[in-house]
């Protein structure tokens, strides 16, 4: 069956969603609270709208949920960032999830160079 978990920005988003929920398992701090929470709802968000854009078939509100998709994908990746520099998740991890988040931010700017109108 085809659907949204056929999409590999998709299962790239998913990938980063569990590592992130790995990484604040390991590697949460007090301190460090506030990034974890929205580090999880950033990449969690990725991969939820690009399902609930799936069930718009290809529509514009389709494509305004991708482009919603990807602007989560950035704050995600900016989030990734700052928690490698912060030195919040260990250099090898954080620098894993952070290309699987540019890998995904990649694949939704091809999907949505497919689905938006020109203009």
């Amino acid at each position: 069956m085809y659907d949204h978990t056929s999409l590999e920005a998709w299962r790239q988003a998913r990938a980063v969603s569990f590592g992130v929920l790995e990484a604040a398992r390991e590697h949460w701090k007090p301190w460090a609270s506030a990034l974890f929470g929205q580090l999880q709802r950033a990449s969690l968000s990725v991969q939820l709208d690009i399902a609930e854009g799936w069930t718009f078939n290809r529509t514009p509100t389709y494509a305004r949920h991708l482009g919603i998709a990807f602007g989560s994908a950035i704050e995600t990746g900016e989030l990734l960032q700052l928690a490698l520099d912060a030195r919040v998740i260990p250099p090898d991890a954080g620098r894993q999830l952070l290309e699987q988040c540019r890998r995904s931010q990649r694949l939704l700017i091809g999907l949505l160079k497919r689905h938006r109108p020109s203009r």
